[in-house]
């Protein structure tokens, strides 16, 4: 080594090297001296680790040995901050000194004190080795090192398994020595220090010459320290999560427990936690019990605080809505607390992180196909029946006449390959009965072979118009080991915004939500692997996704299924009309709390809203206004809704303001409301003003 050269190990880097990784820790870094790099350190120093907690330091020299024993010359003390890197580190303390003889009895000492108690300390010293060379040309280094749990007694850590050495250092029951020389560059001559779980409050480092028989004249020396690390002041907060029902139903109750925890070594009490609950598909909430409250709607229970050493429990209850064979699996997170979380952060996500848990139930049973719900139509239904179509096999993309009502597009896209089997009528997606779901008839086919278990096949099917409810069947959703898993989930759009239907499950499927996963199989002929769809609620139109579920293989073979008619409601149209009023002013108040005194001015709006499944044309509405009342000229608007009628009217029933895209009038004492068209889900109103006779 070089006797002139300025080093600092630093911080960071020998933690990483030498100490367990951890998601939140605290650093000590030596640059909150303030110093500028080889300065010299003062006997009593106090830096702040980035957590807040104090370290102070304390170093002295004794000398009762034999020669000298000085600052090394071009140093400007025995200790000195330095910026440069020394194995693989920086900054870091360097503890120097010129001795004229190799005696263990001339010593520097530097004790560190924390402010608290910590867990996870860790810090490395560098440098520790031997020079070699001829006569005197050469030196030796010798460290021991102590800790204190913070019981006021320093104990020996050469002894134990919190440390690492590099090839230039050995070690007896004192300490260590240099063995060999280590480069500058090298990490060779470095003692990684990694304390783990064992509190530690204070360490004492004692740096010498070790001892050599004879009168040699070593030549100086350095050891260099780095900062520390240890694990941050905060609230350890962990999360666990089962099922306390062990063998549910379907259609019975179902509990599964969150328990959160603070960790007994944690520094502070944990403030303002919640925990958020994903509740599993098939699983509908009924009651909850436990320490503070849970919010269903939400998913969030707010747990308030929690002590050291301290758990609790949410108890949440629910019925299981999924059919036999179905897994349910409930995940949940703690996502915010006041205090930093040494190996967790809340909320981030992280499902490897111990404030992350989910816990998974199979829904018992003997598996029936279920019955699907009657499909309720006001006006009739119309069907789309596969045995009157023509299908271009292979074609991805259709229209057809869907009775007087208009066209009824498909449209297929497939992230997989579509195949072609002779058996079931050529290239798919074709048009067969082989695959029939026991019934015999036609059914647009899909074979397909996916890439991964995340591929799908969609199928697009866009109506005329809005329709208020749709039920059909999907052939052959199955399941073969080692080939496919059939996972299809249909979903339906009503004016942009998501509608969900109800999935009844066949004897080789189960249902969770909106989808249906194979979990059998079922034969070409056979009802086993049908699945019927409901949609109860108007749609404008159906997607269908098709691919595969986790018990599939990475790479899945081939796999099919069918989808049958689709029977559909007939559209109506529901209109209603409502009719609201406010004060503007009158002539006491003005526009102050107005009352409908006589000479007010009232404000009244007309809404009329088309709440049925199909567009109404030719939509009139009319108001007498009566004889209490003066109808104020010129003061109809009009809009879609009440808060937005601010489109101006003129009074007569002609012009182009009677289609923008509304029309108002007034005479013979009647306002009147027109819309050449109200779509479905949408609404018209009109505003106009009248003085209180």
């Amino acid at each position: 080594m070089t006797a002139r050269l300025l080093a600092l190990l630093a911080v960071l880097a020998a933690l990483l090297a030498a100490t367990t990784a951890q998601a939140q820790s605290a650093e000590a870094a030596w640059s909150g001296l303030g110093l500028s790099s080889g300065a010299a350190v003062a006997p009593s120093t106090t830096i702040t680790a980035s957590d807040g907690t104090t370290v102070s330091t304390a170093w002295g020299t004794t000398t009762g040995g034999a020669g000298t024993f000085a600052v090394a010359a071009g140093y400007n003390g025995h200790v000195v901050y330095n910026t440069s890197a020394i194995g693989g580190v920086s900054p870091a303390l360097l503890l120097d000194f010129d001795a004229s003889r190799f005696d263990a009895n001339n010593r520097i000492t530097i004790d560190i004190t924390l402010g608290r108690s910590v867990t996870g300390l860790a810090f490395t010293l560098a440098d520790v080795d031997r020079e070699t060379g001829s006569g005197n040309t050469y030196n030796r280094d010798a460290v021991a090192v102590y800790y204190d749990t913070g019981n006021g007694t320093f104990v020996s850590a050469a002894g134990t398994s919190y440390w690492t050495a590099g090839s230039a250092v050995s070690t007896d029951t004192s300490g260590w020595n240099g063995t060999a020389q280590s480069a500058t560059t090298s990490a060779s001559g470095n003692i990684a220090f990694d304390f783990g779980s064992q509190t530690v409050k204070r360490i004492r480092i004692v740096y010498n010459s070790a001892a050599v028989s004879g009168t040699a004249n070593p030549n100086p020396q350095y050891i260099a320290l780095s900062g520390l690390a240890f694990d941050a002041k905060g609230a350890d907060l962990s999360l666990a999560n089962a099922w306390l029902t062990s063998n549910p139903t379907a259609g019975s109750l179902a509990t599964f427990r969150l328990t959160v925890s603070n960790a007994a070594n944690s520094t502070d009490t944990a403030t303002s936690v919640t925990v958020t609950d994903t509740l599993p598909s098939g699983f509908t909430y009924v009651s909850s019990n436990g320490t503070g409250s849970f919010n269903a709607a939400t998913g969030v229970w707010t747990v308030g605080s929690l002590a050291p050493g301290a758990s609790v429990t949410m108890d949440i209850t629910g019925t299981v809505n999924a059919s036999a064979g179905a897994t349910l699996t409930n995940t949940a997170q703690i996502t915010t607390s006041d205090q930093s979380d040494p190996d967790s952060t809340p909320g981030n996500g992280a499902t490897g992180e111990d404030d992350y848990a989910s816990a998974a139930l199979t829904v018992t049973g003997s598996r029936v196909a279920g019955t699907p719900p009657v499909l309720a139509c006001a006006a009739g239904t119309v069907v789309f029946d596969w045995s009157n179509r023509a299908w271009t096999t292979g074609s991805t993309g259709n229209s057809y006449a869907l009775d007087t009502l208009g066209t009824i597009s498909f449209a297929l896209a497939n992230q997989g390959t579509w195949l072609s089997s002779s058996t079931y009528g050529g290239q798919s997606p074709v048009r067969q009965n082989v695959v029939n779901g026991g019934l015999g008839d036609y059914a647009l086919f899909e074979m397909v072979n996916m890439p991964s278990v995340s591929a799908e096949a969609t199928t697009t099917i866009t109506l005329p118009t809005a329709l208020p409810g749709a039920q059909f069947r999907i052939f052959d959703v199955d399941y073969y080991s080692g080939q496919f898993a059939d996972k299809v989930t249909v979903e339906g759009r009503y004016n942009g915004t998501t509608v969900t239907p109800t999935l009844t499950n066949g004897v080789t499927n189960y249902v969770i939500g909106n989808s249906a996963f194979g979990d059998g199989l079922s034969d070409d002929g056979s009802s086993d692997g049908n699945v019927t769809v409901t949609f109860a609620q108007p749609i404008d139109t159906i997607v269908i996704h098709y691919g595969n579920h986790s018990l599939a293989p990475a790479d899945p073979g081939q796999q099919a299924i069918a989808l049958h008619d689709l029977t559909f409601c007939r559209p109506s149209t529901t209109l209603a009309v409502t009719k609201t009023s406010w004060v503007l002013s009158d002539p006491v108040s003005g526009t102050s709390n107005p009352k409908a005194i006589p000479g007010a001015t009232v404000r009244y709006c007309i809404l009329v809203s088309n709440t049925g499944s199909s567009a109404a044309t030719g939509v009139t509405a009319t108001d007498p206004v009566p004889s209490t009342l003066t109808y104020v000229a010129g003061s109809i608007t009009s809009g879609s809704d009440c808060a937005g009628a601010t489109t101006a009217e003129d009074d007569n029933a002609a012009g182009s303001d009677e289609s923008d895209p509304y029309g108002a009038s007034y005479a013979s004492g009647i306002v009147e409301a027109s819309a050449p068209t109200l779509a479905a889900g949408t609404s018209v109103a009109i505003r106009f003003d009248a003085t209180v006779n």
